[in-house]
């Protein structure tokens, strides 16, 4: 891992300093919907907006988007033979393809800001190659433990590595790892902490939210995002904070906060599609995230579970918490090589307390749950962005999965 090959292929680009205001966001979870919402806050502030995430559910084409929209293949393409004439010997990854091309298409369209997601880690991420105008670290788990290190400092070392010396830095985590805190006190970053210096919370009418700053900056009739959970809420509120760091530079008015926040949609977080919720959660952390989800949702009383997961994630700590809402588990293969087997998924599985029935291909597993749902049962399928993806594509099939 480095970034010695990504930035020369960049640097022959011309692809450094960008022209395009820079936000770039980290973390275990959130990253995602905190790059969709400030996506969406900066577009109904009437700017012109590149977003770069990753991975993306359908189609690669979901990972850059222009105003919203994904670019069309044609300029995949062209972006790719750019980057395949310019590398000549250089060795690039297939992240590393896809943010640079991804910064190709964003300066061709002269975007005014650019919102780029961390794929992973953030210290020797590709797009680290950027110096960030200003920085989001969501949250800090365990994740990705071979290439990030096994504990949450040493990860957290890693995350904050995409902040800038003298550039505003976030972070959505009220306690997070000391290693963030010194290493923005190290380079001079002015960190923005939840908690500390910008406070998220409900208003008693259980609709809206109140959002404020140390410094004097407040929302206090806020919409609630679009997206389930508390934890949306502390996303949102980091993204808040990052709009106001950058207020003198790209100027928001409120009610653009407002419909972004109003209009908020991803695919796959806890993404109800009749009596199907999808969720891409995958950790220990977005597993805690997604039984609180279904503790409050009083339409899933009854949760037959559909589980397709990766051979480097914590199998059994996810079960273990999604055990108590769950009635009945079944277990589907991903693809190799790093899928797990339906068989390998249910004995991890059962060490995380959670037993079920080893159903086949993870189509084969929902389609078995499916059969067994009674016509008041919630199906769940999670684990993976390939789970997600997968059985979404189903829906035809299964008639609006009503």
């Amino acid at each position: 891992m480095g970034l010695d090959r990504v930035r020369s292929v960049a640097q022959r680009l011309e692809l450094l300093p960008p022209a395009a205001i820079t936000l770039i966001i980290a973390g275990t979870n959130g990253k995602g919907s905190s790059a969709t919402l400030a996506s969406d806050i900066y577009r109904a502030a009437g700017y012109l907006v590149g977003c770069y995430t990753s991975p993306h559910l359908l189609r690669y084409n979901e990972r850059i988007a222009i105003d919203g929209v994904p670019v069309a293949d044609a300029e995949l393409c062209s972006a790719f033979a750019q980057i395949e004439q310019a590398r000549g010997e250089i060795q690039l990854t297939y992240f590393e393809f896809g943010t640079l091309a991804a910064l190709l298409l964003l300066r061709a369209a002269a975007v005014e800001i650019q919102v780029l997601e961390v794929g992973l880690g953030g210290r020797l991420d590709a797009v680290n190659i950027v110096d960030a105008d200003c920085a989001i670290v969501t949250n800090i788990g365990l994740d990705h433990l071979d290439w990030l290190g096994s504990d949450v400092e040493q990860i957290g070392t890693e995350k904050a590595g995409i902040f800038r010396s003298h550039r505003p830095a976030v972070c959505v985590q009220r306690a997070p790892p000391a290693s963030v805190l010194r290493t923005a006190a190290e380079i001079g970053a002015p960190l923005a902490l939840l908690g500390r210096d910008y406070q998220a919370s409900l208003n008693d009418d259980g609709r809206t939210w109140h959002w404020r700053h140390s410094r004097g900056m407040s929302y206090a009739q806020l919409p609630l995002p679009r997206l389930a959970g508390r934890a949306q809420l502390d996303n949102a509120a980091g993204v808040l904070a990052a709009v106001e760091a950058l207020q003198s530079r790209l100027p928001v008015a409120e009610k653009a906060i407002h419909r972004a926040l109003s209009e908020l949609h991803l695919r796959g977080r806890y993404e109800r599609i009749g009596r199907v919720i999808f969720d891409v959660a995958h950790n220990a952390e977005a597993a805690a995230v997604l039984a609180e989800n279904l503790r409050a949702d009083s339409d899933a009383n009854h949760v037959l579970l559909v589980l397709g997961m990766l051979a480097d994630k914590p199998v059994a700590a996810v079960c273990s918490l999604l055990k108590p809402r769950v009635e009945q588990a079944f277990f589907g293969s991903l693809p190799p090589p790093r899928g797990l087997t339906d068989q390998r998924l249910r004995e991890l599985a059962s060490q995380g307390g959670m037993n079920g029935i080893a159903a086949g291909s993870i189509e084969q597993a929902f389609e078995q749950a499916w059969r067994t749902a009674g016509a008041e049962d919630i199906v769940l399928v999670c684990g993976s962005f390939l789970s997600v993806a997968a059985i979404a594509q189903l829906e035809g099939k299964f008639g609006n999965f009503a």
